[in-house]
């Protein structure tokens, strides 16, 4: 059985496939502290390049997660291009600037600027406008777009024995919360579908990203959930992770994803906010909102990040403590501001 998404790939700039099909060697570069959507898209892209006789590097300045083991091809993603290979174009997925890349950005500064570069991001604060840029901010993730790519490319969804689709489908279930968040649309459905049809096993992978918790990350959740703080009313809930936490509960930091997942349940509580120690004078801040309410994106741009309205996160340099001073009087603000 196969799933026909003909409907939907007008939805393809044809700059993107243009450029893709002229290429190689290609540089494929996730963000930073990488999730299922980056990385399902990168490793995804590669098998759509190798499929047309091309090759292609996979790097990220972080190592993927445990978490996300399950990824065909996830031990082939390095730190940095490969040394002495000559690319032709390089890709960024999920990427909403340049400056996600991270460290990668620095220390390849001169490659990144003199290569090709294709954008493929659904984050709305994304500002790429390069010719062979795609930027949708309909799309509940950038997998969502790579498996219309491929299918516009001639690359069967089927491709790998299931490998393609199951990484393109892991970075849905990720992004959408297995469908929950309002960003999955009837798009995103159809792409899905076309994937399950494909091999994709979706309940594994759901298993896999939502119900498969290591005993530390659970300690985690519980330091961070005994925390738990209301402020405005009760329209902002909070709370903090300091880094200290990770150290004496034997976790890991990638372990701290899905925890403002949990805030965000607050029956009440128009935003939900997680304080993240990122460094004594740096602190990272996510930030969840109710469809309809506060959009996220507001928030986290009074202190330069980004994301999508009703999930985003900024960088402040700030310890923690100054940190919340600064966000949680606007947090309050905008929450207040609702009108349901």
């Amino acid at each position: 059985m196969t799933v026909s998404l003909d409907a939907w790939l007008d939805a393809v700039p044809a700059t993107v496939p243009a450029r893709l099909k002229g290429a190689r060697s290609v540089l494929i570069v996730s963000h930073e502290n990488p999730d299922a959507d980056t990385l399902g898209a990168a490793l995804a892209l590669r098998m759509i390049v190798e499929a047309r006789g091309g090759t292609a590097s996979l790097v990220c300045a972080d190592a993927p997660p445990p978490l996300y083991a399950f990824l065909p091809g996830i031990g082939d993603v390095g730190t940095d291009p490969e040394p002495g290979r000559e690319y032709d174009l390089a890709i960024l997925v999920d990427c909403g600037s340049l400056e996600r890349v991270g460290s990668i950005r620095d220390r390849h500064a001169a490659l990144l600027a003199r290569l090709p570069t294709i954008v493929i991001d659904h984050h709305a604060s994304n500002g790429a406008a390069g010719p062979a840029d795609w930027v949708d901010p309909r799309a509940a993730a950038t997998c969502e777009l790579v498996t219309l790519l491929a299918t516009v490319l001639g690359v069967p969804l089927t491709a790998g024995d299931g490998a393609l689709a199951t990484s393109l489908l892991a970075g849905i279930v990720m992004d959408t919360a297995t469908f929950a968040h309002p960003n999955a649309t009837p798009r995103t459905l159809a792409v899905s579908a076309a994937l399950v049809a494909a091999g994709a096993p979706l309940a594994e992978i759901s298993r896999r990203l939502y119900r498969t918790k290591p005993d530390v990350q659970l300690r985690l959740f519980g330091r961070v959930l005994d925390r738990l703080q209301t402020s405005g009313g009760g329209l902002v809930v909070h709370s903090t992770l300091l880094a200290a936490d990770i150290a004496e509960t034997g976790a890991l930091s990638a372990h701290s994803e899905g925890i403002i997942d949990l805030l965000s349940q607050s029956e009440a509580a128009e935003v939900a906010l997680l304080f993240k120690e990122a460094a004594p004078d740096a602190t990272r801040i996510s930030v969840r909102t109710k469809p309809g309410g506060v959009d996220a994106t507001i928030l986290t741009g009074l202190f330069g990040g980004g994301g999508h309205a009703r999930a985003a996160g900024a960088s402040i340099a700030a310890a923690v403590a100054e940190a919340r001073a600064l966000v949680l009087p606007e947090a309050e603000r905008l929450a207040a501001a609702v009108r349901r």
